[in-house]
């Protein structure tokens, strides 16, 4: 990467990395604590008093917890069922924590992928996911329209035998866009979202709608565009009976005509990139 893009990439993409940073914290921290018994509800409320005591005091979205066959999201039908619940954790049971913390008016959206002890299936799932990670900055590269790409993402998980999980997401979505966040003094929430966050995806689909793209990655065919430059918090989430894993993270692009320069993760030092290089 050219030193001017480095340079001023770096001072904007700081803050977003910072945040990113302290949120996969946050995850390990409360993965670190959960024990049998354990509800939904509590590892939320978990996420959420430990990234409050670090100063965060606005939300894209508050956080999530879902366990056992809840983080493939068996039977999801509706939005609510996405919401922390009162199952309980049990040995041996895998776990996904998600969160989207602001600070400093930076956004992260992370997914945090783990189990309460041994759980080969889990772990099967979190190695093929990175296949995932290579397959979709491959083909951000190429500028592939998004709605392509989604479509490649679908077909290797066929390949490996998974099921698409995201596509349960609201608009079947496998990635949304981020950016600054105005800070407010006061920072109300609407069904779990901020509405700061809100406000500005609801403006980039707007912005979007008349210049012909979408902040949402989906299936779809609103999605049928090659990316956008800006800031992408990708999530590819694979299930196989009743067990699911993913993890989520921001996938940077610009205008750059340099491959390389033209789309790369914000960062490389996280918890399932670790664990990944670590296996081999």
């Amino acid at each position: 990467m050219t030193t001017a893009l480095t340079g001023e990439l770096s001072a904007q993409l700081r803050g977003f990395r910072q945040v990113q940073r302290l949120a996969y914290e946050c995850a390990e921290a409360v993965a670190a604590q959960l024990q049998p018994g354990v509800t939904e509800r509590e590892a939320a409320r978990m996420q959420r008093a430990w990234l409050r005591e670090r100063g965060v005091r606005d939300w894209f979205h508050l956080p999530f917890a879902w366990f056992g066959d809840r983080t493939a999201f068996v039977n999801f039908r509706i939005p609510l069922q996405f919401f922390p619940t009162d199952r309980r954790l049990e040995p041996g049971m895998p776990f996904i924590l998600d969160m989207a913390p602001v600070y400093d008016g930076c956004t992260a959206d992370i997914g945090y992928s783990g189990s309460l002890g041994i759980n080969p299936v889990q772990d099967k799932l979190m190695a093929d996911l990175e296949a995932h990670r290579e397959l979709i900055l491959g083909e951000v590269r190429e500028r592939r329209p998004l709605r392509a790409i989604y479509e490649d993402v679908d077909r290797l998980m066929v390949r490996q035998g998974y099921a698409n999980r995201h596509r349960a997401y609201p608009f079947g979505v496998i990635a949304h866009k981020v950016d600054r966040v105005r800070q407010r003094r006061w920072s109300p929430h609407l069904f779990g979202f901020g509405t700061q966050s809100l406000k500005g995806l609801a403006s980039d689909a707007l912005h979007g709608h008349r210049d012909g793209w979408s902040p949402l990655w989906s299936p779809h065919r609103f999605s049928d565009h090659p990316p956008q430059p800006g800031l992408w918090a990708v999530e590819p989430h694979l299930g196989f009976r009743g067990t699911g894993a993913k993890f989520e993270e921001i996938l940077v692009v610009t205008d750059s005509r340099d491959p390389e320069e033209s789309a790369f993760w914000l960062d490389d030092d996280l918890p399932h990139v670790r664990r990944w290089a670590e296996d081999k």
